[in-house]
């Protein structure tokens, strides 16, 4: 049995239905979508200004809180320019959670291009923690759009398929270097770590930090144990 070598048909596979039980359609991809991708340079710093002023304010403030006319006027421009863009609110917290996973996704992806050895793959996940943990847990807009994505079940989405994208990584790693242990269960098994890491991070991130450390060692010593070590039905 051959399993998903890249993420992108895993989350495909694990895809979160809406509230009616249908997978995310059209419907919900356009209103968090960008209405429009800019070509010009004076569109693309205008879609900058935007997203940058609503940074700020979701820094201030917090995403429910933020309403699109102060944006324009934060930004500078005209309201029809961020509706332009922007069909609704929603649409602004996943650009700017796109800019933090891709951030994300590239680092890990960086530090594991040359993994040799599993014990090696654990080493650097427990420093992508650390790396996570140190530029994110002072950063208001980050934790300000994860609580945005909390509160919406089309952005709530982006947090899973991101966790498949991360999910990807590790199990390439095994593919690669122990194909033995790759079935269904380290499947499954990557795919859950990964979603928890953020999880994680994001509950330490809102702790105090002698609180977060202790938890953040906790869980770097239950990956150690547990992220690679043989599946139950392979150690049967």
């Amino acid at each position: 049995m051959s399993y998903p070598p890249d993420a992108l048909i895993w989350h495909d596979a694990c895809r979160a239905n809406d509230k009616n039980g249908n997978e995310m359609g059209v419907e919900s991809i356009d209103r968090i979508g960008l209405r429009r991708k800019p070509k010009q340079e004076r569109s693309i710093q205008r879609l900058d200004l935007i997203l940058a002023a609503a940074a700020k304010i979701i820094a201030e403030k917090g995403v429910s809180a933020m309403r699109m006319t102060e944006l324009a006027v934060a930004a500078k421009v005209p309201i029809g320019s961020v509706y332009q863009y922007f069909p609704e609110k929603a649409a602004i917290v996943k650009a700017l959670f796109d800019q933090h996973a891709l951030a994300i996704q590239e680092k890990t992806e960086a530090m594991f291009a040359d993994v040799q050895t599993l014990d090696q793959a654990l080493d650097i996940v427990c420093d992508i923690i650390d790396w996570y943990y140190e530029s994110y847990h002072d950063d208001p807009v980050y934790l300000g759009v994860w609580m945005g994505t909390e509160t919406d079940q089309d952005l709530l989405q982006l947090n899973i398929e991101h966790s498949g994208r991360v999910a990807g990584i590790f199990h390439e790693a095994v593919r690669r270097l122990a194909p033995h242990l790759c079935d269904e269960e380290m499947y499954a098994r990557t795919y859950l770590f990964s979603h928890l890491i953020g999880a994680v991070i994001r509950l330490a991130a809102v702790s105090d930090k002698a609180l977060a450390r202790r938890m953040l060692d906790e869980w770097k010593r239950a990956i150690r144990a547990s992220l690679f070590a043989a599946t139950a039905q392979r150690a049967a």
